[in-house]
């Protein structure tokens, strides 16, 4: 299982995100989880933001194509996106493989 994680600007364009990669079948689940305080380098100063994240599961035959996806579609300018390879269950792993593609 491959777990991309971003964060958004607010719930309603995490939402968009993880229902239009749905449809795109690059991942199979999207967990979304609200009020992450974000605090960063921007343009010379440090930033601080409250963001959502979004936690895509997919497989690893998807991952480019949804990190493609997250690139064209994602609100911000530079969007930063991360992924992970994790252990899960075979069943887990078939399902990803079924819903993903």
């Amino acid at each position: 299982m491959i777990h991309v994680t971003t964060t958004c600007p607010d719930r309603d364009s995490a939402e968009r995100l993880a229902r239009a990669a749905l449809a795109e079948h690059v991942t199979a689940c999207a967990n979304i989880l609200e009020g992450v305080r974000s605090l960063y380098h921007w343009q010379g100063e440090i930033a601080e933001d409250t963001e959502v994240m979004v936690i895509f599961k997919t497989s690893e035959a998807a991952r480019a194509a949804l990190v493609a996806f997250l690139e064209a579609e994602h609100p911000y300018d530079v969007p930063v996106i991360t992924w992970e390879r994790l252990e899960t269950t075979q069943d887990a792993a078939d399902w990803l493989a079924r819903e993903t593609h």
